[in-house]
């Protein structure tokens, strides 16, 4: 099992930054990868970025590629998501999730595919 613990979020206004924070914890040696995934009210979970867990490869959904930037700290077990330039459609419950086994790039961003969720962590950008 590994346990995962999101931080971070909070209310800002068009324009300004973010900084995510995901904590792993438990059986960390078995994840592949981590993403975050965000949901907005009323729609549907949606993929935002990614990250391999023991290669230096990462993937973004493309609303936000060149604003977000996901990072990793092994040694810590954290994932971060670093959000710039925010707008208020970045308005959304964001989740931490971990994959206890390999994917390849085109199935990495299914929810389906993500073993472990953390509860979530609210971002509100307001205009």
């Amino acid at each position: 099992q590994v346990q995962l613990v999101e931080s971070g979020g909070g209310l800002v206004q068009t324009g300004g930054s973010l900084r995510l924070s995901c904590s792993a914890s438990g059986r960390t040696l078995s994840t592949a990868a981590m993403g975050w995934f965000r949901q907005a009210p009323g729609k549907e979970r949606e993929f935002v970025a990614a990250i391999r867990w023991s290669e230096p490869i990462t993937y973004y959904e493309v609303s936000v590629k060149g604003r977000f930037t996901i990072s990793r700290d092994n040694a810590k077990n954290t994932v971060d998501l670093q959000m710039n330039s925010l707008k208020p459609e970045d308005t959304a419950v964001y989740y931490c999730a971990a994959q206890s086994a390999y994917t390849n790039s085109a199935i990495i961003k299914l929810m389906r595919r993500y073993n472990y969720w953390g509860q979530g962590t609210q971002v509100t950008v307001s205009s």
